[in-house]
């Protein structure tokens, strides 16, 4: 359930920043849960340089969502 809330929010946040958002589906990409350590779904990363700057445990209003990733554009 809360995937799909954050998936609405993650369209809005992409069309708003014209940014593109990357969905993974940790059930077809097993090795992403040990890679980023991920216990919650949703999570959002916000990756750099390859590496995690900012993460986000479940749904995540847009408002916030938005100023972290400008924060990194």
């Amino acid at each position: 359930m809360g995937c799909e809330e954050q998936a609405s929010i993650n369209r809005e946040v992409s069309k708003n920043l014209n940014i593109t958002l990357e969905v993974i589906d940790v059930v077809k990409n097993p090795h992403h849960v040990h890679d980023y350590g991920l216990r919650v779904t949703p999570t959002i990363l916000i990756l750099q340089d390859d590496g995690v700057v900012e993460r986000f445990e479940g749904v995540i209003h847009r408002e916030e969502l938005e100023a972290a990733i400008k924060e990194y554009l």
